[in-house]
């Protein structure tokens, strides 16, 4: 008889959580469970993903496997201890009646004892109930649906089992709703429109992460935007009041006297909504008229002349 190495057939370590069991028991079933997988060998996969899991999610039966499997591998040729049958007792666990796999190998009937269990304990594996896979995605909305909040509709591609137990897939239309305020990163949960369940389980959830669209005046940096506002030499120097959109509409920003090309002003709680609204952080973008006319020359000549200004004052290059 040969040895088997459970954990090989999760594809774990010994050390392996409760947690990573179920787990992996879960993802491997889901893809070799006989209603899903028709392929050839596709059955006895999933006969020894159970048999492990029967196993490995029992903690009696884990630690005599344990126990009794140091320092061998898979394959070699195996007995238990004489004495194994009259030292260990084990109860059949609600797992067995689950797994379904109606043939275990000899080498768990022989350490386990399953061959003794009553007929009507065992179930086949149709008997499973499994909840689908979470499924993710990426949604890439407006940058203005987050100002009020909106509706849109998505066509997402599913899979679908068919009665004749293949997978196909298939177009899906939903109606979305994006929240008010929501930002950049933040995942929209569907519940139920991930995979499929299996055998009357449950679907799993369906998670959209929320990316923006490239805007023409905004950018945003979680619930902060920014914008770059042309100005002209003159309302940089004298100051002026200015007119600037923000998620609620136009404002009049009063720009300081002598403010600077790429000074930053900040109009508090006019960024995205929320709780704590976000900021309008608006960037100055001092815009020179091209000297294309006899009047504009001669405006900068007067300025050349009257306003005694050195442009490279203090820069290192003049050294």
């Amino acid at each position: 008889m040969e040895y088997k190495d459970y954990y090989k057939s999760l594809g774990l370590a010994k050390a392996a959580t409760a947690d990573d069991i179920k787990k992996a028991f879960r993802q491997l079933a889901r893809k070799y469970h006989p209603d899903i997988n028709k392929e050839a060998g596709a059955e006895a996969k999933f006969k020894e993903i159970s048999e492990a899991n029967e196993v490995l999610s029992d903690p009696e039966k884990r630690k005599a496997y344990d126990d009794l499997g140091s320092g061998l591998a898979p394959g070699q040729e195996f007995r238990p201890p004489p004495d194994w049958q009259d030292s260990h007792h084990f109860r059949q666990s609600a797992g067995t009646a689950r797994a379904g796999a109606q043939d275990f190998s000899d080498f768990f009937e022989e350490l386990f004892g399953r061959s003794r269990a009553r007929p009507q304990q065992r179930q086949r594996a149709e008997s499973i109930r499994m909840r689908g896979e979470d499924s993710h995605a990426r949604i890439v909305i407006d940058l203005r649906d987050s100002f009020q909040g909106a509706m849109r509709q998505i066509t997402l591609r599913v899979p679908e089992l068919t009665s004749a137990g293949d997978v196909t897939m298939r177009d899906k239309v939903l109606q979305l709703k994006i929240p008010k305020g929501i930002i950049e990163g933040k995942i929209i949960r569907l519940k139920g429109q991930g995979g499929p369940g299996f055998n009357g389980g449950e679907a799993g959830d369906l998670y959209l992460e929320v990316a923006f669209a490239p805007d023409p005046v905004f950018r945003a940096e979680r619930r902060d935007l920014s914008i770059d506002l042309p100005v002209a030499p003159w309302e940089a120097a004298l100051g002026a009041s200015i007119r600037v959109p923000t998620p609620e509409g136009p404002i009049m920003l009063q720009i300081p006297p002598n403010s600077a090309d790429g000074r930053e002003l900040h109009a508090r709680g006019k960024g995205l909504p929320g709780e704590n609204p976000g900021d309008l952080v608006v960037k100055l973008n001092i815009v020179w008229p091209r000297a294309d006319s006899e009047k504009a020359r001669a405006a900068y000549e007067t300025m050349a002349r009257d306003i005694p200004f050195d442009a490279r004052a203090g820069w290192e290059g003049a050294r």
